[in-house]
């Protein structure tokens, strides 16, 4: 069941992901990336702005995150790339760890999110 929480957490994270890209992400960008319609993006954004999370130039159409935005969008991306790791590591091909990740990364309690990043960050420092 996709809920409000993941849909704002995955918007944040998609639109961190392609301004690591890009310098200008528009809504477009998102839409394609995404595989959405350009109408729910538009509608996604509009709330995305009345959280706070984001702003959205008039002229430009230009969209950024605020540091509340992207907060979250660091925390998501965060989890989804321990996840990935960590799922990959086990033997699961990288395009359904990716995916799985991406489902797991919403649910994943803090304290098991902490025990794998700590995991990881000591077996890098071993190497």
């Amino acid at each position: 069941m996709y809920n409000k929480k993941e849909s704002v957490e995955d918007y944040l994270e998609k639109i961190l992901m392609l301004k690591n890209e890009k310098e200008f992400v528009r809504a477009i960008d998102i839409a394609t990336f995404m595989k959405f319609s350009k109408p729910s993006v538009s509608i996604a954004l509009k709330k995305l702005k009345a959280y706070g999370y984001v702003t959205v130039n008039d002229d430009t159409g230009e969209i950024n995150l605020t540091p509340s935005g992207l907060e979250i969008a660091e925390k998501t991306y965060d989890r989804h790339q321990i996840l990935s790791r960590a799922l990959i590591d086990l033997g699961v091909t990288e395009e359904v760890a990716y995916e799985d990740a991406c489902a797991m990364e919403h649910i994943i309690s803090q304290e098991t999110y902490d025990a794998l990043k700590n995991h990881y960050l000591k077996r890098d420092k071993k190497k």
